[in-house]
């Protein structure tokens, strides 16, 4: 079984703040991240390539487990 390390537990939590923002975008146009740091705009772009980072680790979380699962069979 693999275990989570940090960086996968802080990338779980981002990409469910990332998808929730975009949920409120699509649905009410809302955007949280500009409502926050309207004035800082190079906070927001961070936090998006940062939000787009841990949706890569994912995706390798993904492939990773699946290789250990098959592998364990």
């Amino acid at each position: 079984m693999y275990k989570l390390n940090v960086f996968d537990k802080i990338s779980f939590i981002l990409v469910i703040i990332g998808s929730i923002n975009m949920g409120l975008i699509g649905v009410a146009n809302i955007n949280i991240f500009y409502l926050l740091f309207s004035s800082f705009d190079f906070v927001e772009r961070l936090l998006y390539i940062i939000i787009g980072i841990s949706g890569v680790n994912l995706l390798v979380f993904i492939f990773k487990t699946r290789l250990i699962n098959f592998k364990e069979k």
